[in-house]
């Protein structure tokens, strides 16, 4: 069913749209300067055939960006209703998709999680974080909806967590992190803070076991408890049971620490861990990434070496220059100037997003838009922080910026989707 676009168009937030336009754009040409040779001819598009044009990541990243600006058009004249209404039948059709991409797609570096269509491939848990965003707004948009009730915190519990399992199951971690970040939407729509930070307890305990003996931790925790029980006898007649319980889970983790480093977490992933805790341990063998990816951010400068003047990601001193790594090519071409830029765009990006979020009437399009600002602002701050070794290197593209047409497909989607619901924000949704 088709909207009118014609009656809306003036309400479609156009600065949003430019700030895409204008990374899109960014992005490409930093693609096209991470593959740029002083070999290559003046003017490719015209002196290389198609087949050899097929050879380049930015002129593949060009047929990406023109499918993406069809998408933006097939989102804007779709009935807006159509993403409350559909919302349970396109995750439940997702859900299905990971299934079948982890039992018949062919193993990639380990991960089975790549469809190929032809010369096409697409990446399933991209879009994912789209139908579980639209999941999980429209469950919390319901009538009967209490935050207080444990049977709804499963139900959304569950809406968000059986795709990043999939995912998991498909040897994709990376992806199924991003996920985490859908909490900071439902923060915004009334969910307990505990849970956040009981979530980041469970992060810092982690963390401390691998760090710190573990039998030291095990004393540590126990101290602990029998002091708090020591200093206030109210838990020690009311709440022990529950005390105990907690110092149960919290050892288990100790404990259990080892395993699932061990046992459960790829040989690659391990390196990933070990290179953030002590990335000058090995700056020529697992810290190399991470090495050379600073070394390109730092030998920019504060004006960068100028575009097409880059040297470490020009000779492959930096890997995966044009997905995971291409804020690399920020850093050293056009500096911390430029660097600084591209955060600002996207900080103001971000900022627009809460600001479309909030003017909704429904709770939706409200918490939808909180989704979208979410999972950007998460992809956004591990990638860049990966480049500069201050998160692990799990393999998240830079939204606007990385090649892929997975990734630009899915940021696209996500975006778009809620300017098409902003657009009709006088009008009220189903929910």
């Amino acid at each position: 069913m088709l909207s009118s676009p014609a009656r809306h168009n003036r309400s479609i937030d156009w600065v949003t749209v430019l700030l895409y336009f204008i990374l899109v754009g960014a992005g490409w040409s930093c693609i096209y300067a991470a593959s740029y040779s002083p070999d290559m001819a003046a003017n490719p598009l015209v002196s290389l055939g198609t087949d050899q044009l097929m050879g380049f990541n930015w002129f593949k990243q060009l047929i990406w960006i023109g499918t993406a600006a069809l998408l933006i058009i097939v989102l804007l004249v779709v009935d807006y209703k159509a993403f409350d209404t559909l919302a349970y039948g396109l995750y439940g059709g997702m859900i299905l998709l990971l299934v079948f991409t982890m039992f018949v797609a062919r193993p990639i570096a380990g991960s089975r999680s790549w469809l190929e269509l032809g010369p096409v491939r697409l990446q399933p848990a991209e879009f994912a974080k789209f139908t579980t965003a639209l999941a999980a707004s429209r469950f919390m948009a319901g009538i009967n909806l209490r935050y207080q009730n444990w049977r709804d915190q499963l139900v959304l519990a569950g809406i968000t967590l059986l795709p990043p399992l999939l995912i998991v199951a498909s040897n994709e971690s990376g992806q199924a992190l991003v996920f985490a970040a859908l909490l900071l939407a439902y923060f915004r729509e009334g969910m307990s803070p505990l849970i956040l930070l009981l979530m980041a307890a469970a992060g810092a305990i982690l963390l401390l076991a691998l760090l710190v003996p573990k039998l030291w931790l095990v004393g540590v925790f126990t101290l602990v408890l029998i002091v708090v029980v020591a200093v206030n006898r109210r838990i020690l007649r009311h709440h022990f049971p529950l005390a105990i319980g907690v110092w149960v889970v919290v050892i288990g983790m100790v404990i259990g620490v080892d395993f699932f480093y061990n046992k459960v977490l790829q040989p690659h992933q391990r390196q990933r861990i070990e290179v953030l805790l002590n990335p000058s341990a090995d700056p020529l063998g697992k810290g190399w990434n991470v090495t050379q990816s600073k070394i390109a951010i730092g030998s920019g400068g504060a004006l960068g070496k100028g575009f097409l003047q880059g040297t470490q990601t020009k000779f492959d001193f930096v890997p995966e220059q044009s997905t995971d790594f291409i804020f690399c090519t920020v850093g050293e071409e056009f500096g911390w100037a430029g660097s600084i830029t591209v955060i600002g765009l996207y900080l103001i990006l971000l900022w627009r997003i809460l600001h479309v979020a909030e003017r909704q009437k429904s709770v939706f399009g409200r918490t939808y838009g909180y989704c979208v600002a979410s999972i950007l602002f998460f992809h956004i701050t591990v990638n860049m922080g990966m480049t500069m070794g201050l998160a692990p290197v799990v393999g998240i593209p830079l939204p606007f910026f990385s090649y892929g047409g997975s990734s630009l497909w899915s940021f696209t989607i996500l975006l778009f989707s809620l300017l098409a619901i902003d657009a009709h924000r006088k009008q009220d949704l189903v929910r």
